[in-house]
């Protein structure tokens, strides 16, 4: 079975370290204004990384998501009528970094995926309350963190309750059976409301596809969905044995981001996986590509 993307990291298997939307919708990151490779990382946060830094604005990020500020019970934001961590982190640096222009705020889930789909409308409930406290950072989007597949069979319900939650809204899916683009953004349109953006998890990571599949599966999306409903994700990370992950090295994933271009593009996970040297040598290597690309 594979490991899905909220345990890769909390599993301690990490290695190293503006367009409008149907119904007023805003949008959820800006495009720099630079060539960029990526336009935003995300965080996934857990106890064991609560203090990130990084220069990823190097790359051309100017967003940082959240992958969820609520989880297990347990907030990283403090005021939110929940318990909070020790030593939460340092939200108002991290406000203020180049890289955090917009922050799209992920809401309240469970680590253990089947749990977090089976509690779906608990979730859904607290993340409406959560969302109208005040925070220590403005949201310039939302983003409900359960991960959907077309494997889960009561999808349709987390669609019909995603209209508790304040807008603009971001989910996110991936398609581990690999049915194929057309096949997934029909399932995709199905129970996707129309007002909210869909993020989707490249697969390359664990070597579901390859960059240029994905691009295809980010095509086809987009042109059904709409563009501006569209997000990559690019997954940073590959296996490393027993279950382990590491991160893409250099010409790993410098290929995997120039066939991007022309999606917004985040990175999972920035703070784990996107370090200084590999930063230095996608600015060096890669962004001089951008305009022969693709």
């Amino acid at each position: 079975m594979l490991m899905n993307r909220r345990g890769i990291l909390l599993g301690g298997a990490a290695a190293g370290a503006g367009l409008m939307l149907p119904g007023g919708l805003a949008p959820a990151h800006a495009r720099p204004r630079k060539p960029a490779l990526i336009n935003g990382i995300i965080w996934q946060i857990h106890g064991g990384m609560l203090d990130i830094h990084g220069e990823w604005e190097l790359l051309g990020a100017r967003t940082l998501m959240l992958q969820w500020i609520v989880a297990d019970g347990k907030s990283f934001v403090p005021d939110l009528g929940l318990p909070v961590v020790e030593d939460a982190p340092n939200w108002r640096r991290i406000r203020r970094e180049p890289w955090t222009r917009r922050i799209i705020v992920g809401l309240a889930t469970q680590m253990n995926e089947t749990e977090a789909r089976r509690n779906v409308a608990e979730l859904i409930a607290l993340s409406a309350r959560i969302a109208g406290r005040k925070m220590p950072f403005r949201a310039s989007a939302w983003y409900f963190p359960v991960e959907a597949d077309p494997t889960w069979t009561d999808v349709g319900k987390m669609g019909a309750l995603l209209s508790a939650l304040p807008r603009p809204l971001w989910v996110s899916a991936y398609d581990n059976s690999n049915i194929g683009a057309e096949t997934f953004a029909n399932w995709v349109d199905s129970w996707l409301p129309k007002d909210v953006g869909l993020m989707f998890q490249d697969g390359v990571g664990l070597h579901m596809r390859t960059p240029e599949n994905a691009r295809h599966y980010g095509q086809v999306l987009g042109k059904r969905l709409g563009p501006e409903r569209f997000t990559m994700i690019a997954e940073a990370f590959r296996p490393a044995g027993d279950g382990q992950m590491r991160p893409a090295t250099l010409h790993e994933l410098g290929p995997q981001l120039l066939a991007y271009q022309g999606f917004e593009v985040l990175v999972f996970d920035g703070p784990h996986y996107l370090n200084r040297k590999l930063v230095y040598g996608l600015a060096r290597e890669y962004l001089p590509k951008l305009s022969s690309a693709g």
